[in-house]
């Protein structure tokens, strides 16, 4: 497993070794151990699963505190272009972005630590995208960021016309008006 940090601080990129054959391929997505060793000590109690179709964007979200939450996130089908926003007052990257796409065939991960807002675009059609928290999901701690930000200025790789969004992604505030994390 290679574990690459990032541009922003402490979210991290993960890449399993895949053992592949022609049988087809074998590999670690998460090793509790391992993770600990080089990225933080937490410990994920909910896996979430969401299928979706070309265009389709889903953020930028995050927990607001005590519902805080960190994500490990991957693709099983398809890709997606995975953005992480630092929200931390107190950071030397507040207020940055990271995109990395993370596909099928790549097999990378991606680690967001509380205090990030986190969305993604959907680059193919029925793509299977699956993530670790180590929060569960409180509706009242809900938070967000509206997508085409000018000031975050998110090369979301799609097209303007093709994005599909919730109606409540449709609402989320600017950076500037939304919640922060002071810590």
């Amino acid at each position: 497993m290679t574990i690459t940090p990032t541009t922003l601080n402490d979210c991290f990129i993960i890449e399993p070794k895949v053992f592949a054959d022609d049988r087809g391929y074998f590999l670690e997505s998460f090793s509790e151990k391992k993770f600990i060793e080089a990225v933080c000590d937490t410990r994920f109690v909910q896996d979430n699963e969401s299928k979706s179709s070309y265009g389709v964007l889903r953020g930028l979200h995050f927990q607001k505190p005590p519902f805080a939450q960190s994500k490990l996130v991957r693709v099983i089908k398809g890709a997606v272009l995975d953005v992480a926003v630092d929200m931390r007052r107190s950071s030397s990257t507040f207020g940055k972005s990271f995109a990395v796409e993370l596909t099928e065939d790549n097999k990378k991960q991606l680690f967001i630590p509380r205090g990030f807002a986190h969305g993604f675009v959907v680059l193919q059609d029925d793509t299977i995208f699956q993530y670790k928290c180590d929060n569960y999901y409180a509706p009242e701690s809900e938070g967000g960021i509206l997508w085409n930000d000018p000031e975050l200025n998110i090369d979301w790789k799609v097209p303007f016309d093709k994005i599909i969004l919730s109606e409540k992604d449709k609402k989320n505030p600017l950076f500037r008006e939304a919640f922060v994390f002071e810590g």
